[in-house]
């Protein structure tokens, strides 16, 4: 049975850019292309980076918008850093570990494309946390709440 595939489409203002990026840079495999799309395959998933003619800008921080991947091992989101790290791709975000000692542990790092797109690959420790540990009141970063927002609990929830 074939697995699903997940699928995205985003912006470039380059196609010939984008397909050196993904294709070079992250290792994807170039796929079907018109002279304003390019389909690319990143570990599996569909890819599909359009031409725009709208300015691209920088966004203000990671959230809310970034895509990315889970690696099953530490070993496979190491591989990456690596490659992303040797093509010398910028970094948005260098390799780190968030929620170091909890049930949340996990490597993550983003990356920003020349059109400005991040992108997040991470790493949990314990894979249960890629769905569930809901007891843990812990989504992404905690520096990147906005002024007067008050910063979530780093504990497990009372029951």
């Amino acid at each position: 049975m074939e697995p699903i595939r997940f699928h995205l489409a985003f912006p470039v203002a380059d196609i010939a850019l984008a397909k050196t990026y993904y294709g070079e840079g992250l290792g994807c495999q170039i796929g079907r292309e018109t002279p304003v799309s390019v389909i690319l395959n990143l570990y599996g998933h569909q890819l599909v980076a359009h031409l725009t003619q709208e300015e691209l800008t920088p966004q203000r921080g990671i959230y809310p918008r970034h895509f990315g991947l889970i690696f099953p091992t530490q070993a496979d989101w190491q591989a990456l850093a690596e490659r992303a790290q040797a093509r010398e791709l910028l970094f948005y975000q260098e390799p780190r570990w968030r929620f170091v000692g909890t049930p949340l542990e996990h490597g993550t790092f983003f990356l920003q494309d020349p059109f400005y797109n991040l992108l997040e690959f991470k790493y949990y420790r314990y894979p249960a946390a890629i769905f569930g540990e809901r007891e843990w009141a812990l989504v992404g970063d905690t520096a990147s709440y906005g002024p007067g927002q008050q910063l979530p609990n780093p504990s497990p929830r009372s029951a």
